[in-house]
């Protein structure tokens, strides 16, 4: 990549810090949905089963299931139309993609919790240089 594209990848990333978030957590991400003239914040709650890590162009992957039916949303983190992501909770995991859980109903989509978890903190960045 570019030199230059660094940069202004970098530089949008210090703008916006977002905490990094991992297969296996349960977020709340609010969308700002427009409608005409009005705008609104709709709230997607569900389990990340995948990200995407690709500095500003980076995305988290979410499902969850409404009214029995599977939903799964993809999310660019630094876009302008997420208003914030709420960390819930952990669980534990092995993969890095949780693909698998498509398949699964009832009590065998369940993940164990990790208790211990804390919630991933904002991202820092090195002083830019001169």
């Amino acid at each position: 990549m570019s030199k230059i594209i660094e940069q202004v990848d970098l530089e949008s990333r210090q703008a916006n810090p977002q905490a990094r978030y991992r297969a296996g957590d349960t977020v709340r991400v609010h969308v700002r949905i427009t409608e005409g003239t009005k705008e609104r914040i709709q709230v997607f709650e569900g389990l990340v089963i995948a990200t995407r890590d690709r500095g500003v162009r980076s995305s988290i992957t979410v499902r969850k299931v409404s009214h029995g039916i599977g939903v799964e949303r993809i999310f660019p983190i630094y876009a302008g139309s997420i208003a914030k992501i709420e960390w819930k909770r952990r669980s534990r995991i092995r993969r890095s993609k949780l693909y698998y859980i498509r398949e699964l109903r009832g009590k065998k989509a369940r993940l164990a919790e990790v208790r211990s978890a804390a919630a991933p903190v904002a991202e820092t960045f090195p002083p830019a240089e001169a």
